[in-house]
């Protein structure tokens, strides 16, 4: 089944690659025989479902999670492999609509108002005193 990420992106299924293991943690006997961890592969630089400007973008905005150019997923919070299955999926589709968004606006620099200024100025006064009491008394 494809994975839609948004309007003009969709990955087909042949992309993504899954390997499946043991989870750990509490389970009881079932969790010792049965593969419900779901690890989901997607290589951005073979991507055919992306134009050269989204894969761009991903490489520099996923660097960090990227291994030889794949993106790796990992579920494991649930105990049936079928609804680990489901959450990599959204988790994987979250990160990568993440990536392709577009900047906030940029932030406009301001000053700091006057009674802000003061205030800040009347707080380290204060905290001033604070220290200069804790200070040993000086025999003159």
């Amino acid at each position: 089944m494809d994975l839609e990420i948004g309007r003009g992106l969709t990955i087909p299924a042949a992309e993504l690659r899954w390997r499946f293991s043991r989870s750990s943690g509490p389970g009881g006997q079932h969790v010792n025989t049965s593969d419900s961890r779901v690890e989901l592969f997607w290589s951005v630089t073979d991507s055919a479902a992306l134009s050269d400007a989204q894969r761009a973008r991903l490489t520099e905005r996923l660097g960090a999670r990227l291994v030889g150019g794949v993106l790796t997923v990992a579920a494991s919070e649930r105990r049936s492999q079928l609804r680990n299955r489901q959450s990599a999926r959204d988790r994987l589709a979250g990160i990568i609509a993440d990536a392709l968004a577009p900047d906030g606006p940029a932030r406009r620099a301001t000053k700091p108002t006057r009674g802000s200024q003061r205030r800040r100025l009347d707080e380290k006064g204060r905290r001033s005193q604070t220290k200069q009491q804790r200070r040993r008394p000086t025999a003159e």
